[in-house]
């Protein structure tokens, strides 16, 4: 039987948006270019971890609606679900989305759906479309194409695609109309309706804005540690204003959205991005200047006490309580100080991955326990349970708070 939707794009939104759409008893082809993936998916198992994804992909192989291949077949709605990475100087980088809509080109008839759900500059839609009209020109005017972006946060995305408002932006009405028609079958969420071009910049300001409000907060952070204020009580005591929401600082910004959206803007309108672009350096210098905060310890526990420390660096991912390390200012910071390492001994804890191709990983309690300095990095829920008498703490996330 010929699939319904064909999914290009099996990773941490193209799977569990797979799963979603299979349960609804719709017929999926996925396909993905990592031979391992297609066949771990085609066993009825997960390459990504997120509560609740394996048995909907279970349950969506074994009823016959999900398959995954390396090649996409003939279907009536086709999702653009791929990476855009960057080039030099933090340029998006589209050509796999440019690649995966070549892939159907040949596939394509009068009246499908074409969605790109890829975080893309704006007016790669249209782009998009321009390149299936070259070499299909017959279907100018008969394609139905749209951009809807995710907004899921990793942890809760099999709820929140159910349950979150979307945004639809058609490149015409029709190609709207046709989009929110395909989306409401699985999504109880309000499905919102604008054009290609606004939902592109609306998924780009989104995360643009968390980006701002955060380092707003790292800025502070690095204000008050040269004026002797706890940023953390600081915090606390401004927000009891009834209109004042300051977010908590950290070690810097990671993950597959925030760390990286804000660049989509800032390179396609560099002079007028002046705020959006402040902030990502903001973000940027926090964990530089974490690492350095590290190197200065390590020097003053030296000189006070004739020896060298042990350092526990507690916590890898980019946001606690999750296995997601991408982009991650944790891992940046632990890669830094592990480069200015000088024979003293180092434990790194990550207490939501069991091991990691770089570093050798500790148990977080036995890397506390062993070590004079203990850095924390991410809050994860493990280290606020810690036992930290006696020890040097440096505290960039608020585990001690």
């Amino acid at each position: 039987m010929n699939p319904e939707v064909v999914m290009i794009g099996l990773g941490y939104i193209g799977l569990p948006t797979a799963a979603l759409i299979a349960q609804s008893k719709t017929f999926v082809h996925g396909v993905d270019i990592n031979q391992n993936v297609v066949n771990t998916i085609n066993e009825g198992k997960i390459h990504i971890i997120e509560p609740d994804l394996g048995s909907a992909v279970s349950q969506a192989v074994k009823g016959g609606y999900l398959k995954a291949d390396t090649k996409p077949v003939a279907a009536n709605t086709y999702l653009i679900v791929v990476p855009t990475p960057f080039k030099a100087k933090n340029e998006p980088d589209i050509s796999f989305v440019e690649a995966a809509t070549k892939s159907i080109i040949p596939l394509l008839k009068e009246e499908d759906l074409y969605i790109i759900e890829s975080t893309s500059p704006i007016g790669t839609t249209e782009k998009m479309v321009d390149l299936i009209y070259q070499e299909r020109p017959e279907l100018e005017g008969k394609l139905n194409a749209a951009y809807c972006p995710e907004r899921v946060l990793p942890g809760n995305v099999m709820h929140e695609l159910v349950h979150n408002d979307r945004v639809i932006g058609g490149v015409d009405e029709k190609s709207t109309d046709k989009a929110i028609d395909f989306y409401k079958e699985f999504i109880k969420g309000d499905l919102h309706r604008t054009n290609a071009r606004t939902a592109e910049m609306c998924k780009l300001v989104e995360n643009s804005s968390r980006d701002v409000q955060i380092a707003f907060a790292n800025e502070l952070s690095l204000i008050c540690d040269k004026a002797d204020i706890d940023v953390w009580e600081l915090i606390k005591l401004a927000n009891k204003h009834p209109r004042v929401n300051i977010l908590q600082p950290g070690c810097g910004v990671g993950g597959h959205c925030i760390a990286v959206d804000p660049y989509f803007i800032v390179a396609d309108y560099p002079m007028e991005s002046k705020i959006i672009g402040a902030a990502r350096e903001i973000n940027n210098y926090k964990s530089f200047w974490c690492a350095e905060k590290i190197q200065t310890a390590k020097l003053e526990f030296e000189l006070k006490h004739g020896r060298k420390p042990s350092i526990a660096i507690m916590g890898l991912a980019f946001k606690p309580n999750i296995d997601d390390l991408r982009e991650s200012p944790a891992k940046y910071i632990a890669q830094k100080v592990l480069q200015n390492a000088n024979n003293e001994d180092y434990y790194i804890a990550e207490p939501n991955i069991d091991s990691h191709k770089i570093f050798k990983l500790t148990n977080y309690k036995d890397a506390a326990r062993k070590s004079d300095i203990v850095v924390f990095l991410v809050a994860h829920d493990e280290f606020k349970e810690l036992d930290l008498v006696n020890k040097v703490i440096l505290d960039f996330c608020g585990v001690t708070k």
